[in-house]
């Protein structure tokens, strides 16, 4: 395995070309560059924004969430082809070849089903609890 040493460098104004020309020489090669600038502060009577948890959506009273069937069995198939140990390329192949798509109607990559790791985590003890947790495992344990 190859040993990589890395460093971060906060700047206060933009390096010269003599600057990178001299990382260069020493070895060093650039592999990410962060920008950053000032922006008006919002509003604030603007109300911030976040995204609908993933298997869920706006209910019919417009005031709370509600479990959204189609996304809710993708949450299933990928819980399962983690469970099944599949990696997450295939866990995508599958849904793909379910004909299912990513909330932006793309199909599924691997990053995709990687990315809702975390909400799977926050769903998965309520889509299986403790016994029926129990039996799977039991079941896999005995077909493996």
């Amino acid at each position: 395995m190859r040993n990589i040493e890395r460093i971060r460098e906060a700047v206060a104004a933009v390096p010269s070309s003599d600057y990178f020309r001299q990382r260069a020489v020493a070895g060093w090669r650039p592999v990410a560059i962060v920008w950053e600038r000032d922006i008006d502060a919002a509003p604030e009577d603007e109300v911030a924004r976040e995204d609908i948890p993933y298997g869920l959506q706006v209910a019919a009273d417009c005031c709370s969430l509600e479990e959204s069937p189609r996304e809710m069995e993708i949450v299933r198939e990928i819980i399962e082809g983690v469970v099944q140990d599949h990696g997450m390329g295939r866990i995508a192949a599958a849904l793909n070849l379910r004909g299912f798509h990513t909330r932006a109607g793309a199909p599924w990559t691997a990053r995709d089903v990687f990315e809702l790791m975390p909400r799977l985590i926050e769903v998965g003890a309520r889509l299986f609890p403790t016994e029926v947790w129990a039996e799977r495992r039991n079941a896999l344990f005995r077909a493996g």
